[in-house]
């Protein structure tokens, strides 16, 4: 059985009365992961700044960049 599976077996043997505190909780949970997630962004953008590569601003187009990779637009 999976752990999925198991999860689903023990929500099914809950009382009603706490469906909703286990619904708050898996709520924070994914709560937790959009932060972690905003975190690691902030993190990528933060490394970006401090980045001292002169060309970190460079810019290409859509196209160069297709043609770069073999990729027909």
């Amino acid at each position: 059985m999976s752990e999925r599976e198991q999860a689903k077996q023990i929500i099914d043997m809950l009382p009603e009365y706490k469906i909703s505190n286990l619904l708050l909780f898996l709520r924070g949970m994914q709560f937790d992961d959009d932060i972690e997630d905003d975190l690691y962004c902030q993190k990528l953008y933060e490394d970006y700044l401090r980045n001292p590569d002169p060309q970190k601003h460079d810019t290409i187009t859509l196209e160069e960049l297709a043609a770069r990779e073999g990729i027909e637009l």
